[in-house]
């Protein structure tokens, strides 16, 4: 049961990701959910630019510890998205291109919102 608690968690944490990384295209259907989105992607930088280590990913290493499983070290984009694509980890100026491509996709999403809404004459709220 503790093994399928640390699965949750790694499922939600992926979702918080694709959130972050495409979440603004959903505010093109349902406008309030940039009350959720503009934070969730404000954190996702803060994360890559500071080199922090979501809170997720201690829970998650803590529950599979539990299950006896191995939990790993570093974070869970170097874990699970930078094992495959870099295997010699997670270096300072990956974590800042992560970063800014976080902010740049969602600019580029932003942008397209708030043009498409002005079209229309509404507002984000």
């Amino acid at each position: 049961m503790t093994a399928l608690l640390a699965d949750a968690v790694v499922m939600f944490h992926a979702a918080f990701v694709v959130f972050v990384m495409i979440g603004g295209l959903f505010v093109l259907r349902w406008r309030r959910l940039i009350w959720l989105h503009l934070p969730a992607v404000a954190w996702g930088a803060l994360i890559e630019f500071a080199g922090w280590i979501c809170p997720l990913t201690p829970i998650e290493n803590e529950l599979r510890r539990r299950a006896g499983e191995t939990g790993y070290s570093g974070g869970f984009v170097q874990h699970y998205v930078l094992h495959a694509l870099y295997p010699e980890g997670l270096t300072a100026a990956i974590r800042y291109a992560l970063g800014a491509m976080v902010i740049l996709v969602n600019a580029v999403v932003y942008t397209i919102v708030w043009r498409s809404r002005r079209r229309v004459g509404e507002t984000l709220t």
